[in-house]
């Protein structure tokens, strides 16, 4: 009960307390432009639905090398941990969260399971970013903006191979870098090629929904110059920590700093991060609150 309500309150000062855009601001502004249709909110759903539907058979794909579970189970599964990692950096406490759904001889496998499953998205990610920011850089000329793209990269990559090092060097819980290479290179190469390919399809989803929100709102961009603006801003935010519910803010920062380039309004692309960040995170957050409160621990297997 106590993840649930922390949860619900973490949302909730989101969006009463947010310093970028008030949520009364928010409401009126799409108010006043009567931007939203039925049809435009009902495809939107679809799409949240598909994004986290292609996750969950994600997990359910990547976890079957540890126990075989039914769709329903990985659905509750996944947006359970979801609900309880809110008020975690980097939504970290979805590794323990997955974990308690098994029994204790199989948690530290899930766990790696897990983490495999984030590589694979975060993969994903680099790719498309990095490919997004070579011809952002190119295209609008930030060459007097090198250097503070510059640092947040270096930034990223120490804190990453600072925390690689840590895991090689005093084997933190148990887990270290050469446990995780033989766990991978035993992991069965079919799963993780689904997972690659789920994986995917997740980020085309979520990227497009950010196109079709630049539609709704009338911007003149072309889906080039968008997927551009887009790549590059789930790469930069992607590298920079931060608690999930403040996920918005950080997000929502780097895109107007990028989207300024591409002259489209502040209160726009603030709009836009707000309705991702309800439509995948905090509706789906709801819905695994349900099964946080239908959550059992599971009794250890002889």
């Amino acid at each position: 009960m106590s993840i649930v309500l922390g949860a619900f309150y973490f949302i909730y000062l989101k969006l009463a307390h947010n310093n970028q855009l008030s949520f009364s601001s928010f409401i009126a502004f799409l108010n006043k432009n009567a931007l939203f249709s039925l049809k435009s909110i009902v495809f939107l759903l679809i799409l949240t639905c598909f994004n986290w539907f292609f996750e969950i058979l994600k997990w359910q794909n990547l976890i079957s090398t540890l126990k075989t579970i039914s769709f329903n189970q990985a659905l509750k599964q996944t947006l359970g941990s979801l609900t309880a990692s809110i008020i975690t950096p980097n939504r970290i406490g979805e590794y323990g969260a997955k974990a308690m759904y098994f029994t204790p001889n199989l948690r530290k496998r899930v766990m790696l399971v897990n983490l495999i499953g984030n590589l694979q998205q975060m993969s994903i990610t680099s790719i498309f970013g990095v490919i997004g920011l070579f011809f952002f850089i190119n295209k609008y000329q930030l060459e007097t903006h090198y250097f503070r793209l510059l640092i947040i990269l270096v930034v990223g990559l120490i804190a990453t191979g600072l925390f690689i090092f840590g895991l090689e060097k005093y084997n933190i819980k148990g887990f270290s870098i050469q446990k995780l290479k033989t766990f991978v290179q035993h992991f069965p190469k079919h799963q993780l090629f689904i997972g690659f390919t789920l994986s995917l399809a997740r980020y085309l989803i979520f990227s497009f929904q950010f196109y079709y929100l630049f539609q709704i709102f009338h911007i003149e961009l072309n889906y080039f110059n968008s997927m551009l603006g887009i790549t590059s801003m789930y790469l930069l935010t992607s590298i920079i920590p931060s608690i999930f519910i403040l996920d918005v803010v950080v997000k929502g920062s780097v895109a107007v700093y990028l989207f300024a380039f591409l002259g489209v309004n502040q209160l726009v692309i603030l709009s836009i991060i707000t309705i991702m960040w309800i439509f995948n995170f905090v509706l789906p957050s709801l819905i695994g609150s349900y099964f946080v409160l239908q959550f059992k621990i599971p009794k250890t297997e002889t």
